[in-house]
């Protein structure tokens, strides 16, 4: 699933975001960094799937 998310990230970041982390702070700061440059929106992305566990799905 990671690997999907991290394919999500790179296509729009945003969406790879709120589908690790949800509608959260990590979300704002990646739609801020998309608009401002599309790499630092993907870097952060890839970061940040990469280093947390997904939130369990309810």
């Amino acid at each position: 699933m990671d690997i999907l998310r991290i394919l999500i990230a790179i296509i729009l970041p945003p969406l790879g975001v709120f589908l690790q982390e949800g509608l959260g702070k990590h979300f704002w700061i990646n739609l801020l960094l998309t608009l401002l440059g599309y790499f630092p929106g993907i870097i952060h992305a890839v970061y940040i799937i990469a280093s947390r566990p997904a939130k369990p799905q309810l």
